[in-house]
């Protein structure tokens, strides 16, 4: 009798296969820019999938095979043969459907989109506004290491160096995939340069990782939005001569208000806050979607709940603890200068696992 498992991958394979006739016959396909793009992407994104199911699927026959031949001869030798080559086929039948689990599992469709990230001050004042730039520096140390681009979209200074806020985008092909799940509050336990009698303070600070949208997937009226100038909000003036044609954003459904001024064209500055508004309406719209999802959605990581402690990072013991799924670093100074992959790499598995768990019941 034909599988759950199989019935689904059968179709999968037709599907694949169709899209394959399609490109290669389809004439109004081919003339068809957009519709040409899609299809090759539908027709790549299942091409691991299709590849692993029919290795599976000889893996099963040569087990069968290997089972009839053990069956039915009397020839040692043979014997020997065919149980050797049953017991290969069964791990690797084994593998494959296991690989092929993880490739079933619905996949981000923001995984692959440039980020947009806030860092705020939380409680704390000033030691707060540094940890935000300990953040900042952190995010930006790890994004070089993996080839992203970073580039400062606003920027609230403290006159300590601290930052009250700061918003940058994040470019590189999986960076969503990558810092979706440090969205929430983040905690710190130091002694603060402020501090002059050795006391160690608890602050936050807020992070907000939001997925860059398309025009398309989520419509701004012109008559919705206001635009203003307005000056750095800046602590010194480092940055006068780009901050003379920075806007202010304001989107009058929502209150939203979005400040833009590292750029010197203010084009620029109201296309990356016309960026960052798009993103926070799609976050939104995000947000109302999930609270329909079922009650157990709260327990699993990545709800990106922004009230919610993920993480503390204690200087006193140089440890890095992840609350979502209790892992502790040991090694503090390392992890802020920007080697968080481990943590990150964890965090995915534990969510897949997550996931994993969630189809098989």
């Amino acid at each position: 009798m034909m599988t759950d498992f199989t019935q689904k991958l059968d179709d999968i394979e037709i599907k694949y296969n169709r899209l394959e006739f399609e490109l290669a016959n389809n004439t109004s396909l081919l003339s068809d820019v957009k519709a040409y793009a899609a299809a090759i992407k539908e027709y790549n994104s299942l091409a691991v999938l299709v590849e692993k199911y029919r290795s599976y699927k000889k893996a099963v026959t040569d087990a069968e095979n290997a089972l009839s031949l053990l069956e039915e001869t009397e020839d040692a030798e043979l014997k020997e043969m065919a149980s050797d080559e049953l017991r290969a086929s069964k791990e690797n039948a084994e593998i494959l459907k296991n690989e092929i689990a993880l490739l079933l599992i619905p996949r981000d469709p923001n995984d692959d989109k440039n980020i947009i990230v806030e860092i705020r001050a939380g409680a704390g004042g000033e030691e707060a506004a540094l940890f935000a730039a300990v953040l900042f520096r952190m995010y930006s140390m790890y994004a070089a290491n993996m080839g992203f681009k970073i580039s400062v979209m606003s920027e609230n200074m403290t006159e300590l160096g601290g930052y009250k806020e700061i918003v940058f985008t994040v470019e590189g092909e999986g960076a969503y995939s990558r810092f979706k799940f440090e969205s929430g509050v983040h905690r710190v336990q130091r002694v603060p340069e402020t501090e002059s009698q050795g006391r160690i303070q608890t602050s936050t600070a807020t992070v907000a990782v939001l997925p860059e949208v398309e025009d398309v997937e989520i419509e701004i009226k012109d008559s919705d939005i206001v635009f203003e100038s307005c000056k750095s909000s800046g602590a010194g003036g480092q940055h006068i001569n780009k901050t003379e044609s920075a806007v202010r954003l304001t989107h009058k459904p929502t209150g939203i208000v979005i400040e833009c001024q590292e750029e010197r064209s203010q084009f620029k500055n109201k296309d990356k806050a016309l960026k960052m508004l798009r993103a926070k309406l799609y976050d939104i719209k995000q947000r109302e979607q999930s609270d329909k999802i079922a009650s157990d959605r709260k327990n699993q990581v990545g709800t990106g709940d922004r009230s919610e402690k993920i993480r503390t990072y204690n200087y006193p013991q140089s440890r890095v603890t992840d609350h979502r799924i209790g892992l502790t670093v040991y090694s503090l100074n390392s992890f802020i200068d920007g080697n968080i992959g481990s943590m990150i790499d964890a965090l995915i598995a534990d969510d897949t696992a997550k996931k994993l768990n969630s189809e098989n019941n």
